[in-house]
């Protein structure tokens, strides 16, 4: 029982870090979109997709 919980946490632990990464990036691209930083952009889309 215990050993199930744990795992749940895990599961629950590692998405919420997924979701806090995906908008952290988001928000990157947000920014780099605004100051027109195709380089960023791009570095950004990549790590986007490597997220995926």
């Amino acid at each position: 029982m215990m050993n199930k919980n744990r795992q749940e946490i895990l599961k629950e632990t590692v998405a919420i870090h997924r979701e806090t990464l995906q908008k952290h990036l988001q928000h990157r691209l947000e920014v780099a979109r605004a100051k027109g930083d195709e380089n960023l952009i791009r570095l950004l889309e990549f790590e986007a997709n490597s997220l995926k």
